[in-house]
């Protein structure tokens, strides 16, 4: 799943989000805008000058912008939703209003959740205490799998790659413990303290789980040692986007020979999925190592390791000097975040990541009509026509390609706001008062669904985000975009804005998605949905220096931190806005053909007001940290260059502002792919 925004889960923050003024000038806001820079030098500067200037980063988030006051927006509707559930005492016990309610309620009942202390931990210990042999580890691995638990390695169970009508099991790397495996190794003075604050924060929360300061940084070392042997055979982001190289389809014969001291038919077994007979191991290295690991890692050692994962995987849901502790180092140290957010906004987040669906409902009933569905529904036509149109006239393109290419085009589905089919959550039991147990069973309820797949045909009908979420994406599997109703609100979708604006906008956007699945990765499965070659060797060798192009380009961009963006890391989302902005703004001046061309707005001609559209969309202000943890772990890259990347490789651009040859605002070899 290919995102346009980028969240990280082990921050709980949302990253890299923009802001444009409240108050528009028919969806755009010229206040916004320093015209005494040139366009032509730095347009990112020019249409956010003033803002940038003026604007400061609350000390809740890492950075501000647009995309986040749309979250916030969201939010407040939510607090409506979540405070009239939780008034709500006597709802029918499985309702959408009583699982809302009491999740909420338990979640700010603080009170409970201080007296409860780590009580809640100590089953869990206790289990961890029994473990005496490696055959007992392995049945623990199971065992905290099933409840959501981490540690070791991650499984789960969706479409097969290579045949994404059928579900497969699948296992990749994890226990990483830090953002990536390369913040264990590398040694210049930055890692090196990251190290240490990383293992100041492990001996914190050892302590504050009961260990004495002392038994408290010695298994710190322990756990430490594990998790960068594990590190060790972990690949890097880069190499985690390689779809190809992470596809290892094994039968149970030949995962006894990669991990001999691993049984999976025992693990299968313990996860209530006895029947499956194939998995595919994402990182083959690192199962080996941990296979070694299993025998060669004293027991003793292991069940400190796995006292920290239960730990760790519970912060959130104990009292506040652990929050705050985790607070302090992902947050704080890592992203330059002030304060923690108000505790309704936390309980708000957690209900929707926990039983989204069901608050969900009542979030699109107030923020999204038919008429927006219906409009969208539009535009998304105008970008397949643009795109069918583009595809058409490549000039690199062999004839054989673009047939492919267009029959997957024209087999692409799209999903719009909500889900049409509810999965709902029936026999999944909250209650008030029991904020760690409802957290433990909303995971165990998602878990044992995800497990129910096996053996069964994909269901399409599947979203991957909740309504109420501000992103969308692309699924190469589904060959589908799905837009949650979250993002389809001002100034991305605003059915009042004029046609520039909703096209530099949500257009923008729409054609990021379709562009997914032809970027570097997206390109590789088929019209089906399939991981399957369907280019013929001459134009993917040419595809494949198109964006060695756009790799060049974005490495060279320095940001926050000292350090400079990963061009591979972020060729997929960079192709995206690419060839997303080329589609838009062909949709916009097919739109206008034949038609009398429409009055400049503030002065700005229909053809500027797209470009600064997404300019405007794109303006952030963001901590040095954050950019700096960003360009190392994210495959987006930060907003200043989603604005002036992108557009210096578009004539239509330099034509739109009158920009000469030689300025910085147009490249001299541009990249140039859809």
């Amino acid at each position: 799943m290919r995102s346009f925004l980028r969240f990280s889960a082990a921050l709980g923050v949302l990253f890299s989000m923009t802001m444009v003024s409240v108050a528009q000038s028919k969806g755009f806001d010229t206040s916004r805008m320093d015209t005494s820079v040139d366009a032509c030098n730095d347009f990112y500067q020019y249409a956010n000058g003033n803002w940038l200037k003026t604007t400061k980063i609350p000390a809740e988030y890492p950075s501000w912008g647009s995309f986040l006051i749309v979250y916030e927006n969201n939010q407040n509707v939510l607090k409506q939703v979540v405070e009239n559930a939780a008034k709500a005492a006597n709802a029918p016990k499985g309702s959408d209003t009583q699982l809302v309610g009491d999740y909420y309620a338990s979640c700010m009942d603080e009170a409970t959740i201080e007296k409860k202390g780590i009580a809640p931990l100590q089953p869990f210990f206790a289990e961890i205490d029994q473990i005496k042999t490696t055959a007992d580890l392995q049945r623990e691995i199971a065992a905290f799998h099933k409840r959501g638990f981490g540690g070791f390695f991650r499984f789960g169970i969706g479409p097969d790659d290579k045949d994404s009508n059928a579900n497969l099991a699948g296992a990749s790397q994890g226990g990483v413990g830090l953002p990536n495996r390369d913040y264990w190794f590398k040694d210049d003075a930055k890692s090196v303290e990251t190290r240490q604050k990383f293992a100041e924060f492990m001996t914190k929360l050892f302590e504050l789980a009961g260990d004495t300061p002392e038994a408290a940084a010695a298994n710190t070392k322990t756990v430490n040692a594990i998790q960068k042997r594990f590190a060790s055979a972990a690949k890097p982001p880069v190499e985690l986007r390689d779809s190809e190289a992470n596809y290892n389809k094994k039968s149970l014969a030949e995962l006894a020979k990669l991990t001999p001291n691993f049984s999976w038919p025992d693990y299968l077994k313990a996860r209530g999925i006895p029947a499956v007979t194939e998995v595919n191991i994402g990182q083959p290295k690192y199962f080996e190592e941990m296979s070694k690991m299993i025998t060669e890692v004293p027991v003793n050692d292991w069940k400190t390791y796995m006292r920290w994962v239960v730990i760790a995987g519970s912060t959130s849901s104990l009292p506040k000097a652990f929050r705050d502790a985790s607070f302090d180092f992902y947050a704080k140290y890592l992203s330059g975040v002030q304060e923690q957010q108000a505790r309704w906004k936390i309980c708000t987040q957690e209900v929707d990541g926990a039983i989204g669906e069901s608050l969900g409902q009542e979030f699109v009933k107030t923020s999204f009509s038919p008429a927006a569905k219906k409009r969208m529904n539009e535009l998304i036509d105008n970008l397949f026509a643009a795109y069918k149109e583009r595809i058409q006239k490549l000039d690199w393109m062999s004839d054989a390609t673009k047939k492919k290419a267009l029959e997957k085009l024209a087999a692409y589905t799209r999903k719009i706001g909500y889900p049409d089919k509810l999965k709902g959550y029936k026999g999944l039991e909250i209650t008030r008062g029991n904020y760690f147990e409802n957290n433990l069973k909303a995971g165990e309820f998602e878990i044992k669904r995800n497990m129910e797949k096996a053996g069964k045909p994909v269901d399409r009908s599947e979203w991957g985000m909740t309504p109420p979420t501000v992103n969308a994406y692309n699924n190469p599997q589904f060959n589908e975009i799905v837009f949650p109703a979250g993002i389809l609100q001002p100034p991305f979708f605003d059915q009042a804005s004029d046609d520039a604006i909703n096209y530099g906008g949500i257009g923008a956007v729409i054609g990021h998605e379709i562009t997914h699945g032809f970027d570097d990765e997206g390109s590789k499965y088929d019209a089906q949905g399939n991981l399957k070659t369907w280019w013929t060797d001459a134009d993917r060798k040419t595809f494949d220096e198109r964006g060695a192009c756009v790799v060049d380009q974005f490495s060279k961009y320095k940001v926050g931190g000292d350090v400079f963006m990963n061009g591979k890391l972020t060729l997929g989302e960079n192709i995206a806005d690419l060839g997303g902005l080329t589609m838009a703004y062909l949709a916009l001046e097919r739109s206008m053909e034949g038609k009398p061309k429409p009055a400049p707005i503030d002065n700005l001609t229909p053809e500027q007001r797209f470009f600064l559209g997404w300019a405007q969309a794109w303006a952030e202000i963001a901590t040095p940290q954050v950019e700096a943890y960003q360009a190392q772990n994210d495959p987006h890259a930060i907003a200043r260059y989603r604005v002036n990347g992108p557009l210096s490789n578009m004539p239509e651009f330099a034509a739109a502002f009158s920009c000469k040859q030689g300025s910085p605002m147009v490249r001299k070899d541009i990249c140039n792919i859809w």
